[in-house]
């Protein structure tokens, strides 16, 4: 019982954008947000503080973030950021990024999602 306690604490639940409408999250609650970077989005500030959205097409998610940004992130790529919902004004505070520049990388789900919902086509077949 208290390994599946301190498992199921450690969990981080995926979500996408659109997924909140639905499926509202409590504040402080961890959980893994991927999607797109909108484009024009990206706004940096003193030191390594970053705000960006993060959109699915249908909803977007307003990010903060402190720290270095991987180097495959911009705008209009694929993104999984994991953290929490602060409890003023419903912005996700993220504590880790990750930038993924196709489906070969981005997680499985992530990329699904995105082509289910004609967001993303991914690259090109070559």
């Amino acid at each position: 019982l208290l390994v599946m306690f301190a498992l199921s604490r450690s969990v981080s639940y995926f979500y996408m954008p659109s997924d909140f409408a639905a499926k509202p999250v409590e504040p402080g609650t961890r959980i893994r947000l991927g999607g797109l970077v909108e484009e024009g989005s990206v706004r940096r500030f003193e030191g390594r503080n970053v705000m960006f959205s993060v959109t699915d097409g249908g909803d977007t998610v307003e990010v903060h973030y402190q720290g270095i940004l991987p180097d495959l992130f911009r705008e209009g790529q694929g993104v999984v950021t994991e953290g929490r919902f602060s409890s003023a004004g419903g912005v996700f505070v993220a504590d880790s990024v990750l930038a993924k520049h196709d489906e070969n990388y981005m997680p499985k789900e992530v990329a699904d999602r995105l082509k289910q919902d004609g967001v993303w086509e991914g690259e090109a077949a070559q």
